[in-house]
């Protein structure tokens, strides 16, 4: 319960927590409430909105904008969420590594993050999709690869920070062995930075992902906001329509899930959960 109020103290967190509830349920509900196929052409060409059977109006080709919102927010939600474990996956495994075995393991490993992190995250992930190719698989790859120094670098001091621990040091003591020290005693406990860590990953994941799809290096077999955006541009002036709602789900989005981040943040830092903010 003291967990729940924490969160709760955050005026955004609630507000976040609502927005995003709401993206995952038309996620999920995406082909009961849109049941036509995105890429369909199911009306004449810039119908606005309002329009009969087009509530969001239509596109340049006469598809249906409201369908390609719901299907987009499927692959929005997938990227972000399947590229943020593998970072996780990746950057927890490294950093974990590098923060308990220290020396030469940590120098190294250390190197390589830096090594990643010298290219801009963008341009690395354009130039990875671009060289495997656009497809979900290479976007959640390219994404990956560029979101998991950091959680590394934070794994790592995390580690740093906890093995020297007196609980750590009484369960060695006691004979345990090193993997069970880390699984039991010391990855539990840095846990906490990571979650808000990754939440808020997970909206940059999203916004690159965007980003991809509106430069046209999205997957050519699915409907995503950025690829909505993109093939808008030409036309903003004619169609407002067609770029303001996409983009206002992207906005919503990555908004929600940040303040969803914070909010997590103050509930499981220990001082701000006892409401000390000095």
């Amino acid at each position: 319960m003291g967990f729940v109020r924490a969160f709760l103290r955050n005026p955004g967190g609630p507000i976040g927590l609502v927005l995003l509830i709401a993206v995952v349920a038309v996620a999920l509900l995406a082909p009961l409430l849109a049941p036509v196929d995105p890429w369909e052409m199911v009306g004449a060409p810039f119908e606005p909105p309002l329009s009969p059977d087009l509530p969001l109006g239509s596109d340049t080709m006469g598809r249906d904008i409201a369908a390609g919102l719901a299907h987009g927010a499927r692959v929005s939600l997938a990227i972000g969420l399947s590229s943020t474990l593998a970072a996780l996956l990746v950057g927890v495994v490294i950093g974990a590594a590098a923060g308990w075995f220290g020396g030469l393991v940590d120098a190294v490993l250390m190197r390589v993050a830096e090594l990643f992190q010298t290219i801009p995250g963008f341009i690395l992930a354009v130039l990875l999709v671009a060289t495997l190719g656009p497809s979900l698989s290479h976007e959640i790859l390219a994404i990956a690869a560029i979101s998991w120094p950091p959680l590394a670098r934070l794994t790592r001091g995390e580690f740093l920070r906890l093995r020297n621990r007196d609980f750590v040091r009484a369960a060695a003591c006691q004979g345990e062995r090193p993997a069970t020290l880390v699984l039991r005693h010391i990855l539990p406990n840095a846990v906490a930075p990571l979650i808000v860590t990754g939440a808020l990953t997970v909206a940059t994941a999203i916004l690159i992902e965007s980003a991809l799809s509106f430069l046209g290096l999205g997957d050519p077999n699915l409907m995503s906001w950025g690829y909505m955006v993109g093939a808008a541009r030409t036309v903003i002036r004619q169609a407002w329509w067609m770029s303001v709602f996409p983009g206002a789900a992207i906005l919503v989005t990555v908004l929600a899930i940040n303040l969803v981040g914070e909010a997590l943040n103050d509930a499981l830092n220990p001082r701000l959960a006892r409401g000390d903010r000095a």
